[in-house]
């Protein structure tokens, strides 16, 4: 079990001991580091802190609500990638669009045409991931399994976003083996998909708690706040 007692004034050195597991997992996969991309997931995290992650070499940041994010981005003058990994509301499409490279929860045809219209508008192709409910925890969003081969079908027809992968968010285990299981779930429907045509870069999976297990599995973008930033208030 991870132990997250993390220093609040440390998160350079938690960045890089973040850094150097993810290589460690990528090198027993027998898989080039460089493939899988970190994303320091700074929800309810303050600017100044999240400056500190981009100082020690963060260059991807997640966050999971649009207005806290648009606040955020507003004070952070440096260049760097934000992501939306959270559950996106339609209505909340037109700002994530302006605010966001790349969301990786996409679970509905509504929401796709919502974000193709928004970006089409604001002359951008948007980078999209279809997120999968593979626990079927009412508690988690996602499309099911069964319907993510003819969402992402429909999301290939529209030409303001790009569909470059799959997420999922296993439920949460002490035991990060425990989530292995739907990291290899998920990897056998991106091949499925690729059986049928549809031809995915990505794989975003793999929290704080997991994120090594995940990359063993082939994970290309891993999500990590708590080992960077600490326990959340």
């Amino acid at each position: 079990m991870a132990d997250f007692r993390l220093n609040r004034l440390s998160i350079r050195e938690n960045y890089l001991k973040v850094m150097e597991r993810i290589a460690r997992a990528a090198q027993r996969a027998k898989r080039d580091p460089d493939e899988v991309k970190l994303v320091a997931v700074s929800k309810t995290v303050e600017p100044s802190r999240i400056q500190e992650a981009i100082e020690a070499g963060v260059s991807i940041l997640g966050e999971n609500y649009v207005q806290e994010a648009q606040k955020k981005i507003e004070a952070i003058s440096q260049k760097v990638s934000w992501h939306f990994i959270g559950h996106l509301q339609t209505n909340k499409a037109k700002y994530a669009v302006r605010l966001f490279d790349m969301i990786h929860s996409l679970d509905s045809l509504s929401l796709a045409e919502e974000l193709n219209r928004r970006a089409e508008k604001e002359g951008r192709r948007l980078k999209v991931m279809i997120e999968v409910n593979l626990s079927g925890e009412t508690t988690k969003f996602g499309t099911e399994q069964e319907k993510a081969l003819e969402l992402a079908r429909s999301v290939l027809l529209l030409r303001n976003l790009s569909l470059v992968g799959l997420m999922t968010m296993p439920p949460y285990f002490d035991d990060p083996e425990r989530s292995r299981p739907y990291f290899i779930q998920l990897r056998g429907l991106k091949e499925k998909m690729e059986q049928e045509g549809i031809c995915l870069s990505d794989l975003s999976m793999g929290m704080s708690n997991d994120f090594e297990v995940a990359i063993e599995e082939g994970a290309t973008y891993v999500r990590v706040g708590t080992a960077i930033f600490g326990p959340r208030k």
